[in-house]
Protein backbone atom coordinates (compact mmCIF):
# COMPACT_ATOMS: atom_id res chain seq x y z
CA UNK A 1 0.00 0.00 0.00
CA UNK A 2 3.01 2.61 0.62
CA UNK A 3 4.37 2.08 -2.53
CA UNK A 4 1.12 2.84 -4.55
CA UNK A 5 0.42 6.18 -1.98
CA UNK A 6 4.09 7.21 -3.06
CA UNK A 7 3.14 6.53 -7.00
CA UNK A 8 0.36 9.09 -6.22
CA UNK A 9 2.22 11.39 -4.29
CA UNK A 10 5.02 11.16 -7.30
CA UNK A 11 2.41 11.64 -9.94
CA UNK A 12 0.53 14.60 -8.00
CA UNK A 13 4.01 16.73 -7.88
CA UNK A 14 4.66 15.83 -11.95
CA UNK A 15 1.15 17.02 -12.63
CA UNK A 16 2.12 20.43 -9.98
CA UNK A 17 5.33 20.51 -12.08
CA UNK A 18 3.71 20.60 -15.26
CA UNK A 19 1.47 23.05 -14.74
CA UNK A 20 4.22 25.65 -12.90
CA UNK A 21 5.98 25.26 -15.93
CA UNK A 22 2.87 26.16 -18.41
CA UNK A 23 2.35 28.96 -16.28
CA UNK A 24 5.96 30.07 -16.79
CA UNK A 25 5.67 29.53 -20.47
CA UNK A 26 2.52 31.76 -20.22
CA UNK A 27 3.68 34.62 -18.76
CA UNK A 28 7.21 34.78 -21.08
CA UNK A 29 5.18 34.92 -24.58
CA UNK A 30 2.07 37.21 -23.54
CA UNK A 31 4.27 40.58 -23.16
CA UNK A 32 4.18 39.52 -19.56
CA UNK A 33 8.11 39.31 -18.88
CA UNK A 34 10.52 42.10 -18.43
CA UNK A 35 7.44 44.30 -17.82
CA UNK A 36 8.41 47.42 -16.07
CA UNK A 37 6.26 50.15 -14.69
CA UNK A 38 8.21 52.60 -13.88
CA UNK A 39 8.40 56.89 -15.10
CA UNK A 40 7.17 57.21 -18.54
CA UNK A 41 6.91 59.68 -20.98
CA UNK A 42 4.23 59.48 -23.67
CA UNK A 43 4.70 59.58 -28.01
CA UNK A 44 1.75 58.79 -30.01
CA UNK A 45 2.22 57.57 -33.64
CA UNK A 46 -0.40 57.36 -36.52
CA UNK A 47 -0.70 54.03 -38.78
CA UNK A 48 -3.00 53.21 -41.26
CA UNK A 49 -2.84 49.55 -40.03
CA UNK A 50 -1.90 48.23 -36.79
CA UNK A 51 -2.10 44.30 -37.25
CA UNK A 52 -2.91 42.33 -34.32
CA UNK A 53 -0.74 44.94 -32.15
CA UNK A 54 -1.76 44.71 -28.73
CA UNK A 55 -1.70 46.82 -25.19
CA UNK A 56 1.46 46.39 -23.92
CA UNK A 57 3.29 44.92 -26.73
CA UNK A 58 7.63 46.60 -26.71
CA UNK A 59 8.80 49.31 -28.08
CA UNK A 60 12.23 48.95 -29.11
CA UNK A 61 15.19 50.10 -30.89
CA UNK A 62 17.67 48.11 -32.04
CA UNK A 63 16.30 44.90 -30.34
CA UNK A 64 16.52 46.29 -27.18
CA UNK A 65 12.79 46.94 -24.96
CA UNK A 66 12.51 51.01 -24.19
CA UNK A 67 8.33 51.01 -23.41
CA UNK A 68 5.50 49.46 -23.99
CA UNK A 69 2.45 50.34 -26.00
CA UNK A 70 -0.34 52.14 -23.70
CA UNK A 71 -2.92 52.90 -25.87
CA UNK A 72 -4.73 51.64 -29.48
CA UNK A 73 -7.62 53.44 -30.78
CA UNK A 74 -9.28 54.40 -33.87
CA UNK A 75 -9.38 57.99 -35.50
CA UNK A 76 -12.80 58.76 -36.52
CA UNK A 77 -12.10 61.87 -38.65
CA UNK A 78 -8.79 60.34 -40.62
CA UNK A 79 -10.10 56.78 -39.88
CA UNK A 80 -6.44 56.05 -38.39
CA UNK A 81 -5.06 53.67 -35.68
CA UNK A 82 -3.31 56.54 -32.87
CA UNK A 83 -0.86 54.59 -31.09
CA UNK A 84 -0.07 55.72 -27.48
CA UNK A 85 3.59 54.73 -26.34
CA UNK A 86 4.92 54.75 -22.90
CA UNK A 87 9.35 55.35 -23.19
CA UNK A 88 11.00 54.69 -20.34
CA UNK A 89 12.34 58.03 -18.99
CA UNK A 90 15.61 56.83 -19.12
CA UNK A 91 15.56 56.45 -22.92
CA UNK A 92 14.53 60.51 -23.38
CA UNK A 93 16.97 61.42 -25.77
CA UNK A 94 15.18 59.76 -29.32
CA UNK A 95 15.62 62.08 -32.46
CA UNK A 96 12.34 64.40 -33.17
CA UNK A 97 12.99 62.68 -36.64
CA UNK A 98 12.75 59.23 -35.25
CA UNK A 99 10.01 56.51 -37.36
CA UNK A 100 8.33 54.02 -36.22
CA UNK A 101 6.97 51.04 -37.87
CA UNK A 102 5.21 47.84 -36.77
CA UNK A 103 7.03 44.69 -37.09
CA UNK A 104 6.62 41.01 -36.16
CA UNK A 105 8.96 39.20 -33.88
CA UNK A 106 9.49 35.37 -35.93
CA UNK A 107 7.36 34.45 -38.69
CA UNK A 108 3.71 34.54 -36.87
CA UNK A 109 5.19 35.77 -33.47
CA UNK A 110 3.29 39.09 -31.58
CA UNK A 111 3.79 42.24 -33.26
CA UNK A 112 5.78 45.23 -31.81
CA UNK A 113 6.82 48.70 -32.53
CA UNK A 114 10.37 49.36 -33.70
CA UNK A 115 11.80 52.52 -33.16
CA UNK A 116 14.68 54.07 -35.96
CA UNK A 117 16.15 57.38 -34.65
CA UNK A 118 17.08 59.76 -36.60
CA UNK A 119 19.70 62.94 -36.68
CA UNK A 120 18.25 65.37 -35.47
CA UNK A 121 19.35 67.64 -32.59
CA UNK A 122 16.33 68.42 -31.05
CA UNK A 123 14.46 65.17 -28.71
CA UNK A 124 10.98 63.88 -28.67
CA UNK A 125 8.88 65.46 -25.42
CA UNK A 126 6.52 64.15 -23.63
CA UNK A 127 2.98 64.24 -25.45
CA UNK A 128 5.18 64.51 -28.84
CA UNK A 129 3.79 62.76 -32.15
CA UNK A 130 5.84 60.26 -34.22
CA UNK A 131 5.16 61.59 -37.73
CA UNK A 132 7.07 59.17 -39.84
CA UNK A 133 5.28 55.65 -39.65
CA UNK A 134 5.27 52.36 -40.85
CA UNK A 135 2.16 50.12 -40.81
CA UNK A 136 2.37 46.43 -40.54
CA UNK A 137 2.76 44.05 -43.79
CA UNK A 138 0.02 41.59 -43.10
CA UNK A 139 1.07 38.20 -44.32
CA UNK A 140 -1.93 37.81 -46.16
CA UNK A 141 -1.48 41.11 -47.91
CA UNK A 142 1.94 39.74 -49.12
CA UNK A 143 0.48 35.96 -50.13
CA UNK A 144 -2.28 37.47 -52.39
CA UNK A 145 0.43 39.87 -54.45
CA UNK A 146 2.29 37.11 -55.06
CA UNK A 147 -0.13 34.48 -55.95
CA UNK A 148 -1.97 37.19 -58.05
CA UNK A 149 1.49 38.32 -59.29
CA UNK A 150 0.75 42.18 -57.93
CA UNK A 151 4.76 43.05 -58.65
CA UNK A 152 5.06 42.07 -62.03
CA UNK A 153 3.47 44.29 -64.21
CA UNK A 154 0.88 47.31 -63.62
CA UNK A 155 -2.40 45.82 -62.38
CA UNK A 156 -0.95 42.63 -61.65
CA UNK A 157 -1.12 41.64 -65.35
CA UNK A 158 1.10 39.22 -66.55
CA UNK A 159 0.94 39.32 -70.02
CA UNK A 160 1.84 42.81 -70.49
CA UNK A 161 4.50 43.52 -73.09
CA UNK A 162 7.25 45.61 -71.35
CA UNK A 163 7.97 49.33 -72.39
CA UNK A 164 10.35 48.92 -75.40
CA UNK A 165 13.49 51.23 -75.19
CA UNK A 166 13.73 54.41 -77.16
CA UNK A 167 16.53 54.45 -79.79
CA UNK A 168 19.95 55.98 -79.25
CA UNK A 169 20.79 58.46 -80.97
CA UNK A 170 24.76 60.23 -80.52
Amino acid sequence: MTQRRSHQIGTGLFILLGFAALAYLATQTTSLANYRQGPTYALKARFTNVGQLKLRAPVKIAGVRIGSVSGIQLEPDRLEALVTLAIDNRYNQLPDDSAAAVFTSGLLGDQYVALKPGGSPDMFKDGDEIILTQSSMQLEELIGKYLVGGGDAPGGNKSAKPATPEPKTH
